[in-house]
């Protein structure tokens, strides 16, 4: 059975070095919840925590209202997926499966039933006689799945499982991890670096930097409202203005550098006049219209099912912007005009990075 995770307050140090300086959370029982963040944020130490593989210096860890923190891992009842496979060699696909069953003295039918119907909602089970070395990355990454769910899990802990499949085996196997956690409805927390993962499979995704969380939300809520500029510019691509805000009455402008202004209605009441913000807008947010702000196409990119643009602006900055490849064609050296809704782009302030826009939100 699932069950809801609660951190309150978590410290991980390592000597006088701080990992987690104090981190709380909440994963709701059954939701697919990811860590994102880059290498040395934090996330795997905090997965590890959890786990129980390492140590706690401060705070309370909770599996519903049950304190874990002194908790032996063999006792959290937990099926942990890693990078690196973590099949063993030596045994079949059906072996490797059944491991953890064969811990838990769990005898037939039980047990053939039990591996052999993991083996059919992983898709390998004709590949139980096999051994890993006889079996793709990919295969091998099931067999790891199936060993851990197979245990009945109250939570799947899932480190970067996907990071040594190449692009398509990994588009495959995110559809695979959350079709089977959608049927099984285990507590899932997964960490992942890679953006597309998390907005791809997650409920929630908290977006982690130096040991702190930045936000916390659905993937639409992360990637259309950050929070902050550090989330703004971590998931997707980003085009960076520099901006001040302009007020007239009650009306409230942001002017960009070529002193061009654009009216809001979507910042905060405490944003003042003159206030130096950034404005973020994403290249699919941007298109060529007859007015806005003048550029020079100075390379474009064929994607595929999109081009892509690189446009010098008038302040020698660089901007990107990407259009369906139905649309015309620009070629370098034409001057183009870029315009923009300002129902979808967000706005930060120059110094603290925080959003400015009224919707958002940092936790949920």
């Amino acid at each position: 059975m699932s069950v809801s995770i609660k951190i309150e307050h978590a410290v991980k140090k390592y000597g006088d070095k701080v990992i987690i300086p104090d981190l709380s959370l909440n994963i709701r029982q059954g939701e697919f919840f990811t860590l994102l963040g880059s290498s040395g944020c934090g996330k795997t130490t905090l997965l590890r925590m959890i786990a129980g593989f390492n140590t706690i210096e401060g705070g309370s860890f909770y599996f519903n209202d049950k304190l874990i923190n002194h908790l032996p891992p063999y006792n959290r009842n937990i099926g942990m997926v890693f990078q690196n496979y973590a099949v063993f060699p030596h045994m079949t696909a059906e072996k490797n499966v059944g491991y953890g069953l064969k811990q838990r003295k769990i005898k037939d039918p039980e047990y053939s039933k039990r591996v052999n119907d993991i083996l059919d909602v992983v898709q390998i089970a004709g590949l139980k006689d096999r051994l890993p070395s006889d079996m793709s990355g990919g295969q091998q990454q099931r067999i790891a799945l199936a060993r851990a769910i197979v245990i009945q899990p109250d939570v799947l802990l899932m480190d970067e499982p996907l990071s040594n499949l190449d692009a398509k085996l990994r588009v495959e196997m995110r559809l695979a991890i959350k079709n089977i956690q959608n049927q099984y409805k285990i507590t899932t927390l997964y960490v992942t670096h890679d953006q597309e993962e998390a907005l791809s499979m997650s409920d929630r995704i908290a977006v982690m930097n130096k040991g702190v969380i930045q936000q916390i939300g659905t993937p639409v809520e992360v990637y259309c409202r950050p929070s902050n500029l550090f989330v703004a510019t971590f998931i997707g691509q980003s085009n960076l203005f520099d901006c001040e805000v302009v007020k007239r009455g009650t009306q409230t402008f942001v002017k960009f550098f070529d002193g061009s202004e654009y009216q809001t209605s979507r910042l905060t009441s405490s944003v003042n006049h003159g206030q130096k913000v950034k404005a973020v807008i994403r290249p699919t947010e941007l298109s060529f219209q007859e007015k806005g702000i003048r550029g020079e196409v100075e390379e474009n990119i064929f994607l595929g099912t999109e081009m892509r643009y690189i446009i010098r602006m008038a302040d020698g900055s660089k901007v990107e912007i990407s259009q369906d490849i139905k649309k015309r064609m620009r070629l370098p050296g034409d001057q183009v005009t870029l315009g923009f809704d300002m129902e979808e782009i967000n706005l930060f302030d120059m110094e603290s990075g925080d959003s400015l826009m009224k919707d958002v939100k940092k936790h949920e």
